[in-house]
């Protein structure tokens, strides 16, 4: 069955014309030109994938991201906006974005990240994923795509539950960013990427934070982070 994608886009070429090369590519994409209106289809039609730009009439791109997120749709959201700065970059990751394309891009790429975000977020509902693994306090359990500490919910997006579950099987190993971008999001790092930095100082706040007794998330400067588990 071809994965559903819903594009959130207020201009209309734009909009039909990434339709076209994902329908093309495979995709049953459909593409809406409000925020509200696209809010209401995420809530009920779940797509595999969402492309949303950012400037929207009514319910911008960002609020969006955030009321998703809020309401627990782990629904992969690839953000394509002209706005290109590192600031918004990494807030649009912050508050839950996936992946981030500056226009112009080409279409091509667009299919490529839409792909690798298709092939994470049915992965992510999966049950089999392996096994449920205990680090101290810290237990990760495949099966409900969540972490817990000390027997409470980390509240972990998909995408942040991937890249603890990824470190915590290469547990005591310094996995550099390089790695963690392939596995956990497909892609090559790019001139100063800071997905991976961004994702681990979330994981900061919901794991290390809340631990009683340890710190989990390590890093080794200039080269990644480790999982170990580090008396408070």
């Amino acid at each position: 069955m071809a994965a559903k994608v819903l594009i959130i886009e207020d201009d209309d070429v734009i909009a039909q014309g990434m339709a076209r090369h994902l329908g093309a590519a495979g995709f049953d994409a459909v593409a809406v030109v409000s925020g509200s209106a696209g809010l209401a289809r995420l809530r009920y039609e779940r797509p595999d994938v969402c492309v949303l730009d950012l400037m929207l009439p009514g319910t911008d791109g960002w609020k969006l991201i955030e009321t998703a997120r809020a309401e627990g749709i782990g629904t992969p959201i690839v953000v394509v906006s002209a706005r290109g700065t590192e600031h918004d970059r990494v807030h649009a990751l912050e508050i839950g974005a996936d992946d981030y394309l500056v226009k112009p891009f080409s279409m091509k790429e667009l299919v490529a990240r839409v792909a690798a975000s298709a092939r994470r977020g049915v992965r992510a509902q999966q049950p089999a994923r392996g096994e449920p693994l205990q680090v101290e306090e810290l237990r990760l359990d495949p099966a409900n795509v969540q972490a817990y500490v000390d027997g409470e919910s980390a509240g972990l997006t998909p995408t942040e539950f991937r890249l603890l579950y990824a470190l915590a099987l290469e547990r005591g190993r310094v996995v550099t960013r390089d790695e963690l971008l392939q596995k956990v999001w497909g892609r090559r790092a790019t001139h100063r990427d800071r997905t991976v930095d961004v994702f681990v100082r979330k994981l900061r706040e919901k794991i290390d934070q809340r631990a009683p007794r340890h710190s989990f998330l390590q890093t080794r400067y200039g080269v990644g982070y480790k999982l170990d588990p580090v008396r408070k």
